[in-house]
């Protein structure tokens, strides 16, 4: 998602039950008839829709049984109010829909709209569609006839808008249910979706606009977001930023923490190189690397800021271990013998750590729990520390998991990674598919373990610390694609580092 669009959104993400809580509270509490509420969430799409595609005249609008229909019933009424050539396509039987749903079907024959059931063979030739065909409650694989429909819209290649959430996708673990409706835009209201950031929900929902509906604040604060899995809030990098004061001027390298990062075994130097890279950009005073042997001269030609020893005995870390602050463990680490003794010698050191890749895979074998400590797992790694209790499916419930089993902070790798620290988790609207390659998360454990060995002088949590990475990782991310996502390399985000984390 667009960095700008995002810092416009609420920060709160909500599960389809909160957000139904909300819509009973506004209807009984709050005294909004749900016409009322109908009627505006279709003035919001409207609204979208004429400034989105000015010069659109032929709308297609498709509905399906529920409420969601009842949006789109009012909003082609109010489309051939404004003199557009409108078209409704329906599945299901209006006269078993809700009472405001029924109305609005009332109100779409009455602006001389008579919607029609759909017909596998008509042909999708408007300038827009609508997509008003399943909401919010969706669960389970679509029916034939939905998947069909989907199909056939997005097979048009027509610009979409879809109403609160694109057809077929899941509201809370963002899955496609079989198929879902790929959107141009997304008006949703409310409450955020937290389906809508992560899994499927980004190429599906496009950008997305808010609307409370004109709900009261104290509506919408009457009901937690995410509750399954602890609480779910939406970072904002402008808000992380503020916890970033400015150095001293009378700094001086200490203050800012030294990283020492273990791994690189044989063929792997790449990774602790990206990693301790990655950390001095961001701003660690002091950077060591504790590598295979093979690799050491190799770093320091690479960069002569760093302190490079070749290890081959566990013993050799003992001093590393005294000077350093935090410890990023697993960066090419590998899983050989040399690999395994240095996880043994680490793992019992009570020092802040930062464990990724193969010290992830180390650790799913001697399964621990401590509080000092960041494990940033992709869903395969994930799948491994948890085993069979992983969902899959279910990222939020995934990573609360996660965090019950080994404590301290887990970031959850993937389009919408998610953080979390027993009370809540946080997902990372930022980044782009051209994150998908070697090494970036290297450079996200070194960025975070930067920000560890920081923490204490700039007042950091450590749950703070690692938002504030996984934000800056993604950003720096979405400015290297500027020139591009396909052929971007981990270590085009580094100058994206160093500038973002300078924003103060």
């Amino acid at each position: 998602m667009n960095a700008d669009l995002s810092e416009a959104l609420p920060d709160e993400l909500y599960t389809a039950a909160s957000v139904r809580e909300i819509d009973r509270l506004a209807i009984e509490e709050a005294g909004i008839p749900a016409i009322t509420l109908m009627r505006r969430a279709a003035a919001a799409c409207v609204a979208v829709l004429m400034a989105r595609w000015p010069h659109a005249t032929d709308i297609s609008v498709v509905c399906g049984s529920g409420n969601n229909a009842g949006d789109g019933y009012i909003i082609a009424g109010m489309l051939a109010e404004r003199h557009y050539q409108v078209s409704v396509t329906t599945l299901g039987d209006p006269a078993k829909a809700s009472p405001a749903a029924r109305a609005a079907f009332e109100y779409c024959l009455q602006a001389g709209v008579t919607p029609q059931p759909f017909d596998s063979e008509q042909a999708m030739t408007a300038d827009v569609t609508v997509d008003a065909l399943l909401g919010i409650g969706a669960l389970g694989e679509l029916r034939p006839a939905y998947r069909q429909l989907i199909q056939k819209v997005n097979q048009s290649a027509q610009p979409v808008l879809a109403v609160d959430i694109p057809s077929g996708l899941c509201a809370d673990t963002g899955m496609k249910l079989g198929d879902a409706i790929r959107a141009d835009v997304t008006v949703t209201f409310l409450g955020l979706k937290r389906g809508l950031f992560t899994e499927d929900g980004p190429d599906c929902a496009g950008d997305i606009v808010f609307d409370a509906l004109g709900c009261r604040d104290d509506i919408l604060r009457a009901v937690p977001g995410d509750t399954q899995g602890g609480s779910a809030v939406k970072l904002r990098f402008s808000s992380l930023l503020k916890t970033l004061p400015s150095r001293p001027r009378n700094a001086h390298k200490n203050q800012f923490g030294h990283v020492l990062v273990i791994g690189g075994d044989q063929g792997m130097g790449g990774a602790v190189a990206m990693t301790a890279e990655a950390a001095l950009r961001a701003g660690a005073g002091l950077v060591s690397v504790a590598t295979h042997p093979a690799h050491a001269a190799a770093l320091l030609g690479r960069c002569p800021e760093l302190m490079v020893r070749g290890i081959q005995a566990g013993s050799e870390l003992t001093d590393l271990v005294a000077r350093a602050s935090v410890i990023v463990l697993g960066p090419g680490l590998g899983q050989s013998d040399w690999s395994s003794m240095l996880f043994d010698h680490v793992i019992e050191t009570t020092l802040p750590m930062v464990v990724d890749a193969d010290g992830l895979n180390l650790l799913a074998r001697r399964a621990q729990r401590r509080d000092n400590w960041v494990l940033t797992p992709h869903p395969g790694e994930a799948s491994r520390l948890l085993g069979p209790s992983i969902s899959g499916v279910d990222r939020f419930t995934d990573i609360a998991r996660l965090q019950a089993d080994y404590g301290g902070v887990v970031v959850l790798k993937g389009v919408g990674s998610l953080v979390n620290d027993g009370e809540r988790s946080s997902l990372c609207p930022y980044g782009n598919p051209g994150m998908a390659t070697a090494g970036m998360g290297d450079i996200l454990s070194g960025v975070i373990g930067a920000l560890l060995s920081q923490a204490k002088s700039l007042g950091l949590t450590s749950m703070q610390a690692t938002q504030l990475a996984v934000a800056v990782h993604a950003l720096a991310g979405d400015a290297a694609a500027l020139d591009g996502q396909r052929g971007m390399m981990a270590t085009d985000t580094l100058p994206h580092i160093r500038r973002l984390l300078n924003r103060v």
